[in-house]
Parts: structure tokens; sequence; C-alpha cells
């Protein structure tokens, strides 16, 4: 499917069949953005973009954010689409599960994750970054408490995404006419954080709907570029 020139803004959101990342994708279709949404999985992310279809003009593409040439296709996409807004780096990769000590982790994991959490978003940033200038736009780089912790056996995805967290405080640096963000969702109720604790339940963990508005408030608000939790722009609530 070619996408139409779109009159609306648009976000390209990856990793977005489940979890946060379809969460925050519903948020801004209800709102009227256009969305371009990547994920691994094709018949997951189908059913997902049928799902945004009924708010929204959706493009799904199937594929893995460390394939250039997949890479490339979404940027054809939002070339299609005549503008980008927001970008989410959103897809992520854990690692081994159980999480393994740093003495014993697997190289090869490693790699795998550093190529996912790491250098895909910046890839993927570095490509799209015309589109971002030319509507001076956000990128949010989904991060982690991980990122600043020193959680054991955590070693391996926690500091993927302080790398991502330094590189987000970089290029807001370097392109101050963008709002540049790592943001940091809190525990949430997926898949992931299940892995991360296989033998747990954790069904008190929050939905990751429930982070959605406060993600929208960080975009109405656009604070300078840097880190942040989502929590500190949860909407305050009222009695």
């Amino acid at each position: 499917m070619t996408p139409e020139p779109s009159d609306r803004p648009v976000a390209l959101i990856t990793g977005a069949s489940a979890g946060l990342g379809l969460a925050l994708a519903h948020g801004l279709a209800e709102r009227g953005w256009a969305l371009v949404v990547d994920a691994r999985g094709a018949e997951a992310l189908k059913d997902a973009a049928d799902a945004l279809a009924v708010h929204t003009d959706v493009v799904p593409l199937a594929g893995d954010v460390t394939d250039p040439d997949h890479r490339a296709d979404l940027v054809d996409a939002i070339t299609e689409l005549g503008r980008l807004d927001l970008l989410v780096n959103n897809a992520s990769y854990l690692g081994q599960s159980p999480l393994q000590p740093f003495a014993t982790t697997d190289l090869d994991e490693l790699h795998r994750v550093y190529e996912v959490d790491v250098l895909a978003p910046i890839a993927l940033t570095q490509a799209l970054l015309p589109a971002l200038t030319a509507s001076s736009g956000v990128v949010v780089n989904i991060s982690s408490d991980a990122a600043v912790e020193a959680y054991e056996t955590w070693g391996g995805y926690g500091s993927a995404k302080a790398a991502l967290d330094h590189a987000t405080r970089i290029l807001g640096a370097e392109h101050p006419a963008l709002g540049v963000y790592a943001v940091d969702p809190g525990d949430l109720r997926t898949a992931m954080h299940q892995a991360a604790f296989p033998d747990e339940d954790i069904s008190d963990r929050p939905e990751p709907v429930t982070v959605v508005p406060a993600f929208l408030n960080l975009l109405d608000r656009r604070p300078p570029s840097g880190r942040y939790r989502a929590a500190e722009f949860a909407p305050a609530v009222t009695s």
C-alpha cells in the first residue's frame, strides 16, 4: 500500500504491535495523528493496524529495526506521507531470559541488545532527521530505570539504555530546534517485563495504557530536551 501525503501530524512508532508502543499508537490515533508503525511480527502488526485504522490513517511495515533495508522502507513511507512530527524509538530487546550476570553474559546476546536498543534507534533517527527538522519535530527514546540504577543481572539492557540516554542528550544539544527526550515509562505489565521476571506474577504492574496521558502531556508541554520519567507528566488527579 502506498500512503497518501498527510495533512495531519505524522508519528512513526517502532515496536508498535503490543505493549507501550501499541498503547501510544492508540493515544495518538485518537488525537487524529497519522501513523507509521512497525514490529517484527507481521500478523500481530496487522491486527494492531486494523484496530488503529478505525481512528486514523496507518501504514504498517513489518520488519526488524536492525535491518537497514527495513529502516529504508520506513523512511520511504515517511517520504510518501510528506512529513514526520514524532519519532518514537520504542522497539527494544531485553536479552536472555532469565537475565544473566555480566560475568556470564553471552556476548552474542549482548551484541544483539546493543544493536536493537542503541544502534538501531540512532540509525533510524539519523535517516529521519531531515523530515524531523523540517517539522521542528520530536524524538522520544524509550528508556528505563535500569539505565540509572545498578540492578544485578540487568547489565546488558541497563547499559544499553544508558547509552541511548546519553545519545539522546547529545542529539538534543546538537539539534536545539527539536524536542529530544529519553523517557522512562516506569514498570508496566508487558511481555518484556514478564520475560525479565519469568517466575513472578506481574499482574500488579499497571497496564501500558495508563502512562499514555503522561506521554501526550509531554508532547503538549514540550519541555527542554533531556531525560524524564513519565510520572513527571502524569496529569493531576482531581476529585
